[in-house]
């Protein structure tokens, strides 16, 4: 098999184009730019294009796909070229799903919660002996690529993204997987450029759960109120459905116990009422395909969690730095409750980076109201820069501090912040940082951070 990549650089298609020459096809492709990690993983690889631009020459009859990412225009001369001749154009997913349609595919989707779920069934199929083919939305750690693709596995595990398709199918990624089993961990309004009003948003996981396949198996949160009306609101007849809720748990000196029937806890390293709903629907995806309650938690209990999901940085006795995904208010909300629940008896400093579109929206700012109340010092901090790029109007931090509420110091200069959290930091005793953004807080390295406030 011949495929070529249009947009190889990017984080989702150069880690499908590793997966495809692991399974032995010839992979080409082109970039008008490619960063680090994709540029020295496609050069170790022997992927990396010769030189960066599109070039129509590259694109012949005798391919058999062609897959067209996100970066990619709708003009893209080298897509016109495959258009004129006739060639199979694939999106990501659409590849995805062509190349899992024999295998049984468990999707993940929701407004958070996705990647974390999605790795806990990896780490369990894996500690289990299940062959899954898989991609993901993360580097996890034990997996070389976050997309595997192979001839022999007959589960596939996805991560199904609501996010566009591709520059000319506008449909939701998780639409084109089509589920034997479909997880659905939340909703929560994501994206207001694609989905302007939450009505439409909400629709997009409504349609999620027709396009599972007949006989196939719903596993929906049902303490998500907007979970538990698009679910029950649907009158298929011809699928299960499970509905979960957050288990038994204690946490006793620092550590969460899992309690299930007459046996005893379960020690887990990872930790907060949100890891737990999503290990409940993480368990429920594994007994589908023969996983035993004990078998699951004999193997979630050495799970470490996903990168960037309250990740631990640098701890001591006293003091411990953690960074996470969370940007969705609601996220923000269960990380921050997830620190005060294992660390009772220290101070929370808690840090927000408004990263995406929709949080550096100044209609979408309300969602945040109050969202960080729970920590003893609360940061926000957003770049004009990144307003810039998204060609959205300046905000006033001023506008920012009313939204989120409560005493909330608004920073625009990261360094700034930074000087801040070292200066609250100073006596490095019974603190936590906790630090939250898709992004990176405009370059701020978390492991010289985490050194310089913990000494010890």
């Amino acid at each position: 098999m011949k495929v070529h990549f249009i947009a190889i650089g990017g984080s989702a298609m150069h880690n499908l184009a590793l997966a495809l020459h692991q399974k032995g096809y010839t992979v080409t492709g082109s970039d008008d730019e490619i960063f680090d990690p994709a540029r020295t993983r496609l050069h170790n690889a022997g992927l990396l294009p010769e030189k960066e631009g599109w070039y129509p020459e590259r694109i012949t009859s005798d391919l058999d796909a062609v897959v067209l990412g996100m970066h990619a225009r709708a003009d893209n001369s080298e897509l016109l070229k495959a258009q004129e001749l006739g060639l199979k154009i694939y999106s990501y997913p659409e590849y995805l799903y062509e190349q899992s349609k024999d295998k049984l595919r468990i999707v993940v989707g929701g407004s958070h919660g996705k990647t974390t779920t999605t790795a806990m069934i990896l780490h369990v199929l894996r500690h289990c002996g299940i062959e899954a083919d898989y991609m993901v939305g993360a580097q996890l750690k034990g997996f070389d690529i976050m997309v595997r693709l192979s001839h022999s596995a007959k589960v596939m595990v996805i991560e199904g993204d609501e996010y566009l398709t591709s520059p000319i199918d506008r449909r939701p990624k998780f639409h084109l997987y089509h589920p034997d089993v479909a997880i659905l961990t939340g909703i929560e309004w994501d994206h207001i450029n694609v989905f302007p009003t939450f009505d439409i948003y909400r629709e997009q996981f409504a349609k999620y759960i027709d396009l599972i396949e007949p006989q196939g198996t719903l596993i929906y949160c049902d303490e998500d109120p907007e979970v538990h009306r698009v679910a029950t609101e649907n009158r298929r007849t011809d699928i299960q459905k499970l509905p979960y809720a957050c288990p038994d748990y204690a946490v006793e000196n620092g550590i969460t116990y899992l309690r299930r029937g007459i046996h005893g806890g379960t020690p887990l390293r990872v930790f907060g009422y949100h890891n737990l709903l999503n290990l409940t629907a993480a368990r429920l995806a594994c007994r589908q395909v023969g996983v035993s309650d004990e078998q699951f938690d004999e193997a979630i209990s050495s799970f470490d969690g996903a990168s960037k999901r309250l990740e631990l940085v640098k701890a001591s006795d006293t003091c411990a730095v953690y960074k996470d995904f969370a940007h969705a208010p609601s996220k923000l909300r269960a990380t921050i409750h997830a620190m005060r629940e294992q660390y009772p008896d220290r101070r929370l400093a808690a840090c927000m980076e408004l990263h995406t579109f929709s949080s550096l929206t100044q209609e979408f700012l309300r969602q945040y109201a109050h969202s960080m109340d729970e920590a003893d010092v609360r940061y926000v901090y957003f770049s004009q820069h990144a307003l810039q790029l998204k060609k959205l109007p300046p905000l006033d931090p001023e506008e920012v501090r009313r939204a989120f509420g409560g005493d909330v110091e608004v920073f625009t200069d990261s360094k700034q912040m930074i000087e801040n959290i070292i200066s609250l930091f100073s006596d490095n005793r019974d603190k936590n940082l906790l630090m939250m953004s898709s992004g990176n807080f405009d370059g701020i390295d978390f492991n010289l951070l985490a050194n310089e406030i913990i000494t010890d």
